[in-house]
């Protein structure tokens, strides 16, 4: 029992939900900055987005009439709780060098889950602006999976192995899997895959504030809200560590210089998500559509192909 004490302290409470909170809410102060600069403005302070969580949760909570409030408060915490045993998962990899057979496949299925929590979210709260919203959600999800399952599992294939753990050691003795063509091809259907997981343009068709206020999340307010803004800021975080374990060497504690390579790989990540972000209008959800089943898949299966047929290059 103290073992098992002992592991929910050091993966799950701290590095898992403490640590992955705070450098998600900073990355999405650093977003709202470089965007604000973009912008000509000024953009917020640095703890603006940990007083933006502070503040919903100190606020009134309204339920929907005829909705159950359990569900209504469970559905976000659902979201969250996936996306922290993601983060331990990644973080035991990190620290422990520890794995179990299929946390690769394990994280992919955890990885759905926050949206499936929106998705449950707008359906419960019986508006009609967040059902529009809870059905674009659902269609840009099952328009982006497809392309980034095959992305993931040219990775599988190029490791030998679905343990987050082995990809890792095959990274220390083969160098990054993004190192060769296939891969690298996979990993940028990948990265524009994340950009519609997390929501951001040209990807936020569920909740486009102009056109739909805010949609599936039009009806929640107060700790309910914060729960999923703070979910979608540790994805933020979450996504990029996740690309940087299975496609850029991984990530290694014991020297400063390969956390000092870490975080760059993770800005610089964070970067090209910002910057797509900023420089792409709004798709509409048959485009999204169009984009992801079409030129993505597409490229994905390139990838997959090149690495069956052993392409060095």
């Amino acid at each position: 029992m103290s073992e098992i004490f002992k592991a929910i302290i050091l993966y799950f409470i701290f590095p898992g939900f403490l640590f992955t909170a705070v450098a998600g809410l900073l990355s999405t102060w650093i977003d709202r900055k470089v965007t604000a600069r973009l912008q000509w403005r000024v953009g917020p302070p640095w703890f603006q987005p940990f007083a933006d969580i502070i503040k919903l949760l100190g606020k009134e909570m309204i339920v929907p009439e005829g909705v159950s409030a359990f569900r209504f408060v469970l559905i976000p915490v659902l979201g969250l709780a996936a996306i922290t045993l993601v983060s331990t998962m990644l973080w035991m990899v990190v620290i422990g060098g520890s794995s179990f057979t299929g946390d690769l496949i394990v994280v992919l299925c955890l990885l759905i889950v926050p949206s499936i929590s929106v998705i449950l979210g707008g359906s419960v709260s019986k508006n009609p602006l967040s059902a529009l919203g809870t059905s674009r959600e659902m269609k840009l999800i099952l328009s982006c999976e497809l392309p980034f399952l095959i992305s993931v599992f040219t990775v599988i294939m190029r490791s030998g192995s679905i343990l987050l753990v082995s990809i890792t050691e095959y990274q220390a003795s083969h160098g990054a899997i993004a190192g060769n063509l296939s891969c690298l091809l996979a990993f940028a259907v990948a990265l524009i895959c994340v950009q519609a997981i997390l929501g951001y343009v040209p990807f936020d068709i569920p909740d486009a504030e102009q056109e739909i206020e805010a949609g599936p999340y039009i009806e929640y307010s107060g700790p309910a809200f914060a729960v999923f803004k703070l979910t979608r800021a540790m994805m933020l975080f979450v996504l990029p560590v996740f690309l940087i374990t299975i496609f850029l060497g991984g990530i290694n504690v014991m020297t400063w210089q390969s956390v000092g390579w870490f975080v760059l790989k993770y800005v610089l990540i964070l970067t090209a998500i910002i910057l797509i972000k900023n420089t792409n209008p709004r798709l509409r959800i048959d485009q999204a559509t169009r984009f992801f089943w079409g030129p993505v898949t597409i490229v994905a299966l390139i990838a997959l192909m090149l690495q069956f047929i052993g392409v060095k290059i």
